[in-house]
């Protein structure tokens, strides 16, 4: 059965502790976690293994640099368990900075040269300070690139081309403002990523400059495995790793492609080496009844990978994923989800003074922000809050009455009768509502509560249950009230 391995880009902090059982039973886990810490020290960051081999009460919050060390170790770590449990990949495929990741598990970098050439690369982008924002837009990237064509801005770019329905456009604030506001004005569904350094458009070249002339040149090996590189459309060759960083800065990113490439070429599943289904959420909607692996993400991460490593016979985790079927709608007809098309007569917000197309003025640094998972990619916050029992709470909100107002607001919005949405369903799993409408409707559950802050609550967009939610908003205003 061939695998592929795929690592994540930017994605939030790992939970504390979630490499515990894997530093106790691997070598190789071991080694690598303690050649990162050593890069680290010597760059004058803080260890990144403490908190993860432990819940040692650390903050995740402690800066991109360390937040992009801290990835990189879970996704070498998992490789590694797969490689000790008998699974071989026939490739490795990293998103954006993830590339990186798949250069070092596959052997073409020391693991210690790819942390410092990670951090070498969010150094690069601060410098910059680019006031630059990055916009997910729930369609293909034809239609994405459209929008990005209606200002004719050589900043404003498609920057990722994910999945058939998951594009996302880089670009200068102001036009990226814009584009969302047409977006939203086409009916297609949009958020604006909270990401450290938007990247992937030609605005960045001047920290991809800066960082070909002051990143350590590092030597580049053989490697195990071969690495497939969604930026350059081709396998990775002899070439230069900071080159690479670099060059991949101001590139496109085209996993799309580079799924359907592997997936024509015989690739049976595809394995997430990450803490949640980040790529192969783009896997399976590029290539539907793919077969999709998330060890991390199971409560037996080993057993999982056991079965994967014995074949698709021993069932388990190693499985068919199956899309949930169309909601049905009020007239009892499949809902179609599908981005809708421009109506024949639209009116556009107003097109914003036109810049002069240099790079921005670099700004202060704003205060760094642990950054959320792109809810078009469907990652998850590590913690699920407590329950919340029935009775009313502090506040003025009693849990049956939110409860309620939510489905008859979810079943509108959804097509549904609110009496056939159970408290437990599955959004995404059992109902097939895709995140960037998750998005949407947590959008509408912040207006009609007054909780801006829930806008961003990633932890609501994987898993997420009407439950969830009814807690969450019932915990929120009580503490409102407490203030």
């Amino acid at each position: 059965m061939d695998s592929v391995f795929v690592m994540p880009g930017t994605v939030p902090a790992p939970r504390a502790g979630i490499l515990s059982d894997f530093h106790h039973r691997y070598e190789t886990v071991r080694e690598s976690l303690s050649r990162i810490d050593k890069a680290a020290r010597e760059m004058g960051l803080p260890e990144i293994s403490p908190r993860l081999i432990e819940d040692n009460g650390t903050s995740d919050r402690r800066g991109p640099e360390v937040q992009y060390l801290e990835i990189y170790a879970v996704s070498l770590a998992t490789h590694h368990m797969l490689v000790a449990e008998g699974v071989r990949p026939v490739a490795i495929v990293g998103q954006s900075i993830g590339e990186l990741w798949a250069l070092a598990a596959a052997g073409h970098l020391a693991v210690e040269d790819a942390a410092r050439l990670a951090v070498a690369r969010s150094q690069a982008l601060t410098r910059q300070g680019w006031g630059g924002k990055m916009l997910a837009v729930g369609v293909d990237g034809r239609r994405a690139q459209s929008l990005a064509g209606l200002l004719d801005h050589p900043h404003l770019v498609l920057a990722c081309e994910n999945a058939p329905r998951q594009s996302v456009l880089s670009g200068p604030e102001p036009l990226i403002e814009f584009v969302e506001r047409v977006a939203d004005t086409l009916g297609w569904p949009s958020l604006r990523l909270d990401v450290p350094h938007p990247t992937h458009t030609p605005a960045m070249v001047h920290a991809a400059r800066d960082l070909r002339a002051s990143a350590p040149r590092v030597p580049y090996g053989t490697g195990r495995w071969r690495v497939c590189s969604p930026w350059l459309g081709r396998d990775v060759g002899d070439d230069d790793p900071v080159d690479l960083v670099a060059g991949a800065l101001t590139a496109r990113v085209r996993m799309l492609q580079t799924i359907r490439d592997l997936h024509a070429g015989g690739v049976d599943a595809f394995v997430e080496c990450g803490e949640w289904p980040v790529v192969t959420k783009f896997v399976e909607a590029s290539v539907p009844g793919v077969r999709c692996v998330v060890p991390l993400s199971e409560g037996d991460p080993f057993e999982a990978v056991r079965s994967l490593a014995a074949g698709p016979s021993r069932g388990g985790l190693f499985r068919e994923r199956v899309p949930a079927p169309p909601a049905p709608s009020a007239n009892g007809r499949a809902a179609h989800v599908s981005a809708p098309a421009a109506a024949a007569t639209v009116t556009l917000p107003a097109l914003p003074p036109r810049r002069s197309a240099g790079v921005s003025a670099p700004t202060p640094p704003v205060a760094y922000e642990n950054p959320a998972a792109d809810p078009a990619l469907t990652t998850a916050a590590p913690a699920v809050p407590a329950a919340v029992p029935a009775a009313s709470a502090p506040g003025g909100l009693d849990y049956d009455a939110v409860l309620d107002e939510l489905r008859v607001l979810y079943g509108d919005f959804l097509g549904y009768p609110p009496d056939l949405l159970g408290a437990d369903d599955g959004l995404e799993s059992e109902l097939g509502v895709e995140s960037l409408k998750q998005v949407a409707l947590l959008g509408r559950v912040s207006d009609r509560f007054d909780l801006p802050d829930l806008r961003a609550d990633t932890s609501l967009l994987t898993l997420a249950t009407l439950r969830r939610i009814a807690e969450t908003v019932v915990r929120a205003r009580a503490e409102v009230a407490a203030r």
